[in-house]
């Protein structure tokens, strides 16, 4: 088995949410398109969560603070999807659903 030796650590410049895709603009000029299915916070998050992010250490990561969300461009590019449990997303959700202002936002 070979092992991927990265001579330059990608980092991202940019972020897209759409609907369906999470989609990072790397600063060497590539795009990493992923499902938003992978990050499920993210896809049961509002439009206006999603796009409040922020990159962490010149790219290296994107955070969405709102969400506890962090996902890490190397993550990405290895094709790995969220690590969270179903027991865990459900207390986020069921926590979401608590607090004022946010049932609306949920999507089922």
């Amino acid at each position: 088995m070979s092992t991927l030796v990265l001579e330059v650590e990608p980092t991202a410049v940019e972020v897209t949410v759409t609907e369906d895709d999470l989609i990072l603009h790397l600063a060497d000029g590539r795009r990493i398109s992923v499902p938003l299915a992978w990050y499920p916070r993210l896809l049961n998050a509002s439009d206006a969560e999603r796009q409040h992010w922020q990159l962490l250490g010149g790219g290296y990561a994107v955070e969405w603070v709102d969400l506890d969300e962090h996902i890490g461009v190397e993550g990405l590019l290895a094709g790995r999807p969220s690590g969270e449990s179903p027991q865990s997303l459900k207390r986020w959700l069921d926590a979401r659903q608590s607090k004022p202002g946010k049932s609306e936002q949920h999507r089922q």
